[in-house]
């Protein structure tokens, strides 16, 4: 009885063993992402952060214009691991949407899309004298 019960725990116990903490490891689809600013009722629906924009190049690296890093998605939770972004953090809402995280490891209202043709041509954050606009100042995540 004891030579079987032996296997039976091994097999048994390694199973957490192989669990990777914060969920399985995955990666994202290539596509371009845009980044913007939740927008009101009575302006935009957003409005565009062009310099938090980036593109998933392949299986785990990204770029940006300022150059190219790696990424790290477990579960949900995707973070940018080397490059011009490294460090950044996001929670992935749907395959197509996400949500930085701040430094406190909360939501915070920025939301990068993945770029179709209904999400290309949203105003940017800064007016035409360059003072970032009082629409775009981050409130913390819009709830429904």
């Amino acid at each position: 009885m004891l030579k079987y019960a032996l296997p039976v725990l091994l097999v048994v116990g390694s199973g957490s063993a192989l669990a990777v903490p914060g969920g399985p490891i995955g990666v994202l689809a290539p596509a371009a992402y845009a980044c913007e600013m939740p927008g009101d009722a009575t302006n935009a629906a957003g409005y565009r952060v062009d310099a938090e924009n980036f593109a998933i190049a392949n299986s785990t690296s990204y770029f940006t214009p300022e150059g190219r890093g790696t990424y790290l998605l477990t579960g949900d939770d995707l973070v940018l691991t080397s490059g011009p972004k490294n460090g950044n953090r996001y929670r992935r809402i749907s395959d197509n949407f996400l949500r930085k995280l701040g430094p406190d490891g909360k939501e915070t209202a920025l939301r990068c899309v993945r770029k179709v043709l209904n999400n290309t041509n949203t105003p940017p954050c800064t007016g035409t004298d360059g003072e970032k606009l009082a629409s775009c100042q981050s409130k913390g995540p819009a709830r429904l």
